[in-house]
């Protein structure tokens, strides 16, 4: 059964627009409605429905790889990253009650802590996933989600947000630009060429480009000067549990089938060494 909106949702209603005819919306009854009478269902969970219709990309993160990712992140082994994002959010808002919005939010992590260093800011998850935005509708209470598709183009005022962030997701670079309040930043966290290193040949996994940040850089650069690189690399020691929800919550879940990944991950040392490497920039709008 749809549900009301949150009161993050009822927020959110300055900012998003109807993704069919660009006018506002309102909260009617359990659903979001424009004018012309466009309408999207809140589910239950929490999150608005906004791509009616659309199946979205197979590589939508599934429910095992939802819960692996929820998980691991639970167990606290990316919390560095997470606690970088909240300093940075806190160092770039531009005004206290800024608006954020987390550009394939997943579960919700990266955004419900940059939430908790701006208690008075809100915030929108947009993914794909209706699995993930199960959690990323829950996970704060400033937090709203909806599903989206990044690449399309965003269904939000321009100049709407004042930090934007982008962890490990699509990034489509116009949309960003547009939806961006001038005075804000967008934040993008990428792997660097020697993370997970140590798993990527034993267990077969996909390969980090290295040309990733280059082409980050160039993707952006006609739309946005970077600021700042920051990279954030250590080393953590997984139990086979967790490298099992470390694997199954990446793309590579989509390429390796779970009883090889078992067969393959009993065979490593337990706790494995495995090196997280992640580069954080800082991106201003171009006027």
């Amino acid at each position: 059964m749809p549900a009301a909106p949150s009161a993050a949702l009822e927020r959110m209603l300055s900012v998003l627009l109807c993704p069919v005819c660009s006018a506002p919306f309102e909260a009617v009854e359990r659903t979001l409605r424009c004018p012309a009478r466009h309408t999207f269902d809140i589910a239950r969970q929490g999150y608005v429905g906004l791509l009616t219709g659309h199946r979205g990309p197979a590589t939508a993160d599934a429910p095992a790889m939802v819960r692996a990712r929820t998980a691991f992140l639970n167990a606290g082994h990316y919390a560095p990253l997470a606690t970088a994002l909240a300093a940075r959010a806190t160092a770039l808002a531009p005004t206290p009650d800024a608006t954020l919005l987390d550009a394939g939010v997943g579960t919700g992590h990266y955004l419900a802590a940059a939430l908790d260093a701006l208690p008075a800011a809100t915030g929108l998850g947009l993914d794909t996933s209706p699995h993930a935005l199960r959690s990323a509708a829950r996970i704060h209470p400033r937090a709203a989600a909806a599903s989206w598709d990044v690449w399309r183009p965003l269904p939000l005022h321009t100049d709407s947000v004042h930090l934007l962030l982008n962890v490990f997701a699509p990034r489509n670079a116009p949309e960003f630009h547009r939806v961006l309040h001038p005075t804000g930043t967008l934040l993008v966290v990428t792997p660097t060429p020697t993370h997970l290193h140590e798993l990527r040949t034993t267990l077969d996994l996909l390969n980090v480009d290295p040309t990733k940040e280059d082409r980050l850089h160039q993707t952006l650069s006609t739309t946005f000067r970077r600021e700042d690189v920051q990279t954030l690399e250590y080393v953590i020691h997984l139990p086979a549990p967790d490298v099992l929800n470390l694997v199954t919550m990446t793309p590579s879940a989509h390429h390796i089938s779970a009883e090889t990944l078992h067969t393959r991950v009993a065979a490593l040392p337990n706790p494995q060494p495995v090196t997280v490497s992640f580069t954080v920039s800082t991106f201003r709008p171009l006027n």
